[in-house]
């Protein structure tokens, strides 16, 4: 698989990245998809400066293989965690959550390569001349904040219009979804719900236990009237949520404050009731805990298989 564009682009084994997820994707977990050939991804999001900088130490101590760091623009401590990625030589950051403009300049100039998520056609355009290297086309399929287009929908478009590699991701989370990825179009897919479950990831095992217990319809999007939807599994939190967004008395800031710290108290303190557990619609194929190392070889060899059986044993590697 080292033939593979994103492979060579970013160092790696294996075309897989892991989700940047707020609360979840520390050291270990990135440090672990790392050492399994994957792309590992340190999240940004709830870390202040210092924070994220012993995060990034601790994941040099366990990995001697590339990882990154997932920059959520909409984050507090978002110059600050740009400033460390920048002083700590990152290698490669993936961008969420807006428009990465106000940064790219910095980054591109401390030789960090940007990978953007982006949910439209428009936005790819955009960043692959703002300098970005690949653009992750993250369908409405996935966990935490989403689009409104389909992966199915999404990437082969987003492939059509930019020049550089595009990442596929939204509703992946084995062999057939990958190789439906790289028939789209896709140079690799990126995976979250799918690493909520690895043995190496820290998210409290209430949240983990709620993810294997998944089936397709239980996951819901709330949050569009404040402009910002997001797909977390059901609960009383969400129901409550929902209500109160049907309800025309209820302000923004109520439900801001609702939402606030929500996925904090399911993913560190285990509220899986009244905080949020945000996962993507591909939960319900979600059903093992396995390590990041049987979860990656375990995707890549299954999705080569089925594109063998298609085109057979001497089509080009994924």
């Amino acid at each position: 698989m080292n033939e593979n564009e994103v492979c060579s682009l970013l160092g790696i084994e294996y075309p897989v990245i892991q989700g940047g997820m707020a609360w979840i994707a520390d050291a270990e977990l990135a440090a672990a998809v790392s050492n399994a050939g994957g792309l590992g991804l340190i999240a940004a999001m709830n870390s202040n400066g210092e924070q994220l900088r012993e995060q990034i130490h601790k994941a040099k101590e366990l990995t001697d293989k590339p990882f990154g760091v997932n920059l959520m623009l909409m984050s507090p401590y978002i110059e600050e965690a740009v400033q460390v990625v920048c002083e700590e030589n990152i290698r490669v950051v993936t961008t969420g959550a807006g428009n990465p403009a106000k940064y790219m300049e910095k980054l591109n100039g401390a030789g960090v390569k940007v990978i953007c998520v982006v949910a439209s056609v428009a936005l790819a355009v955009t960043v692959e001349r703002m300098g970005a290297c690949a653009v992750v086309a993250e369908g409405c399929e996935s966990g935490g904040h989403v689009g409104e287009t389909t992966t199915m929908a999404l990437v082969p478009q987003v492939v059509d219009a930019v020049n550089i590699p595009v990442i596929a991701a939204g509703g992946i989370a084995d062999g057939r979804g990958m190789a439906a990825a790289f028939m789209l179009g896709a140079k690799a897919v990126q995976m979250g719900t799918r690493f909520l479950t690895a043995k190496e990831c820290n998210v409290h095992e209430n949240y983990k236990q709620k993810v294997l217990s998944a089936k397709d319809r239980d996951t819901i999007v709330t949050g569009k009237t404040l402009g910002h939807p997001v797909r977390a599994l059901k609960n009383r939190m969400t129901r409550d949520f929902q209500e109160k967004e049907k309800d025309p008395a209820t302000t923004p800031e109520e439900l801001e404050k609702m939402g606030a710290g929500a996925l904090r108290r399911a993913a560190i303190e285990g509220d899986v009731r009244y905080g949020s557990c945000m996962c993507g619609q591909i939960a319900g194929l979600v059903n093992s805990e396995d390590t990041c190392k049987e979860i990656i070889e375990g995707i890549c060899d299954d999705a080569k298989r089925r594109i063998q059986e298609i085109y057979g044993k001497n089509c080009v590697s994924i």
